[in-house]
């Protein structure tokens, strides 16, 4: 049975440095908790854009801020300042930058695990969750091209609200779906599950695949066997169902979660066929 435990800043698990700022990490189970201290006029496209090779972070940010000022500038034209006790919120595709002649300090829980950790090679282990439509070309058939795309657009949207409640980063879409990333394979499950209710009063049905292996980030992509695992995942599964792989399933022990054998299946392009598990009395 868990036991209560405390740590501390004091002692951060890891520290990780990079020009005109830090963060400073520490893990419970699933969830990784940082402390960023970003020095006056840090900018994240001059000091981590070159670590993360990309053009925006695409990180998606929650935390509340400690000490100092932080402007943020989305793509999308928006511009915020978070100061002392502002629980922030801040989606993928942005640029940032300290105000004033005073250090910004905040503690972060969605990015802490990832931010500022080198593009170029790092593989890291992550639990990977692929969703799509359920016969979404007889949907566009049947309601036509206006009609599919503003249904579509609904479902991004429901979807990203999901995404961004159990702290998933957004890959991609995949035109009638979604790749994702999570620290940890309760949330991408939960997520799942969480997506498909936020859609089914649309008229469609989802699908989704989770697998939990080493993956590679490449700027805002990732890379890796793993993804295309919990892509023929997902490709398995009935309209509504969550499967995921044996590995995943087994780190999922105690987490609250019941699965049931949803048979064994050769998975193409992936060697012997594996048994898959299905989220048993989902909702």
């Amino acid at each position: 049975m868990p036991r209560p435990q405390a740590k501390s800043f004091r002692n951060p698990e890891q520290v990780r440095r990079f020009p005109n700022g830090r963060i400073e990490t520490v893990s419970h189970h699933e969830t990784t908790i940082g402390r960023f201290v970003l020095e006056p006029g840090w900018r994240w496209s001059r000091d981590v854009g070159p670590i993360a090779r990309t053009r925006a972070c695409q990180m998606h940010h929650q935390g509340i801020v400690l000490k100092g000022r932080l402007r943020v500038e989305t793509d999308a034209g928006d511009v915020c300042e978070f100061g002392i006790e502002d629980v922030y919120d801040i989606p993928p595709g942005h640029d940032a930058s300290v105000i004033g002649n005073e250090a910004f300090e905040a503690i972060e829980f969605a990015s802490a695990r990832v931010f500022g950790v080198p593009a170029d090679g790092d593989r890291v282990l992550a639990t990977m969750l692929c969703t799509d439509i359920v016969d979404s070309t007889s949907h566009l058939r049947r309601l036509g091209d206006a009609t599919w795309r503003e249904l579509l657009l609904e479902h991004n949207q429901r979807t990203r609200l999901e995404l961004n409640r159990f702290r998933g980063r957004e890959i991609q879409t995949t035109g009638d779906g979604f790749l994702a990333a999570f620290d940890g394979p309760a949330r991408a499950v939960r997520c799942a599950e969480a997506m498909g209710q936020a859609v089914a009063n649309l008229g469609i049905a989802i699908r989704a695949g989770v697998h939990t292996g080493e993956v590679e980030f490449i700027g805002d992509d990732v890379r890796g066997l793993t993804v295309h695992e919990a892509a023929r995942v997902a490709g398995v599964a009935m309209p509504g169902e969550v499967l995921v792989s044996a590995t995943t399933k087994l780190l999922l022990a105690g987490s609250g979660l019941t699965f049931e054998s949803a048979g064994v299946h050769e998975l193409k392009g992936l060697g012997d066929a594996r048994e898959l598990f299905r989220l048993a009395n989902p909702g």
